[in-house]
């Protein structure tokens, strides 16, 4: 087809920004031209598929669950920045926007309604429960892509294509890698344990992890090679805590080599977001999964819920998640490493392979339309 320029709004946390970037990698690869909007959480926007893309950062956040004088201010920064958008808008005349949830993606729609031509409209929901900006876009939407066969809180008589989560090249690679559990029989080799807290709530697992780790039997502990993302902050003081116990432990605030540390993991400790369910659905590895309490429409409860019922992982609400409940779950589970194996076989069961390319075939197609 003709090649055209396409916006693609999301969110800067990982959740939003990996399956966009995913989709303009695609994208670009076919000719096309992305034009990136974020917002200010993001620090990857200047690497990978969009580092040579224009791109914008609208100032604001979201309105839900917020304070009175807070949602004010909120509203009055959505303002300032579906003028920006609409000026970025104009400029580019976009064929399509593609938007991928959170706050950046709202103030396209009232830009869109206001410009000559209407470009197509293209909104991907990556949770098993439709999210709050998407909700908003989804009634004037050409089409919706979503990750789960079901998808709660979807409009009627839209146009919905299941095309999976677009995840990052490098993790797609890996969709053969196969598992295999520690052996913990003959009582040798290192147990792998990766644990990655997201952009919001990591401070759950930097105060819950370290303590469980540190009361599990020596035999086991002694073993034990954690990688653990953490505020930097906590950085030396989890690393304090790990070498006194003998634990080998790499605490870093973001992990580069994710694909790489997944791949070696036996079982990972996180949230439940879209993304990250999708990664660990795509290696297929076992997990547990604490779903952040905050989200507005609890999606991530929905997305573990999801991977439990497949037999994926094992999912625990924040309020049960205590050093000693995660001391006795992981004695549990690295004393039955057959357990390990049938949750990565019932992770790899999720698998969802060329979602990126499937997103930008329906991008195409609206365009066409």
């Amino acid at each position: 087809m003709k090649h055209a320029s396409i916006i693609i709004a999301a969110g800067g946390t990982g959740g939003h920004f990996f399956p966009a970037e995913a989709l303009g990698a695609e994208l670009q690869r076919r000719g096309h031209q992305t034009i990136l909007i974020t917002d200010a959480r993001n620090t990857r926007a200047d690497t990978g598929a969009f580092a040579f893309s224009p791109r914008f950062v609208l100032k604001g956040s979201g309105v839900v669950g917020k304070k009175p004088v807070d949602r004010l201010r909120s509203l009055a920064q959505l303002g300032w920045s579906t003028l920006g958008a609409r000026q970025i808008m104009k400029r580019y005349q976009p064929a399509a926007v593609v938007g991928f949830g959170g706050y950046p993606s709202v103030p396209l729609l009232s830009s869109r309604l206001k410009l000559g031509h209407k470009p197509a409209l293209i909104i991907h929901e990556g949770n098993a429960i439709l999210g709050q900006a998407n909700a908003l876009l989804a009634r004037f939407s050409d089409a919706i892509a979503t990750s789960y066969p079901r998808v709660a809180r979807l409009p009627k008589s839209h146009r919905v294509v299941q095309t999976g989560m677009p995840v990052r090249p490098a993790i797609e690679a890996l969709a053969d890698a196969g598992y295999t559990a520690p052996d913990m029989y003959n009582h040798t080799g290192p147990i792998n344990l990766l644990v990655w807290g997201g952009s919001l709530g990591a401070q759950i697992f930097s105060s819950v992890v370290p303590q469980a780790l540190c009361n599990l039997p020596q035999h086991i502990r002694v073993r034990l090679h954690v990688t653990q993302q953490a505020h930097e902050d906590m950085v030396p003081v989890l690393s304090g805590i790990y070498q006194q116990v003998g634990i080998t432990a790499t605490v870093t605030p973001f992990i580069d080599d994710v694909a790489g540390e997944l791949e070696k993991a036996h079982l990972v400790i996180g949230r439940a977001g879209g993304s990250s369910v999708a990664e660990l659905a795509m290696i297929g590895r076992p997990s547990i999964l604490v779903p952040l309490p905050i989200a507005a429409s609890d999606e991530q409860g929905v997305n573990a819920q999801a991977m439990e019922r497949a037999g994926g992982g094992w999912m625990v609400r924040q309020r049960d998640f205590s050093p000693e409940s995660l001391c006795r779950h992981l004695v549990h589970l690295l004393t039955h490493p057959e357990e390990l194996t049938r949750a990565a076989e019932g992770a790899h069961n999720l698998q969802q392979r060329r979602a990126a390319e499937r997103l930008a075939d329906l991008v195409e197609a609206s365009i066409e339309a």
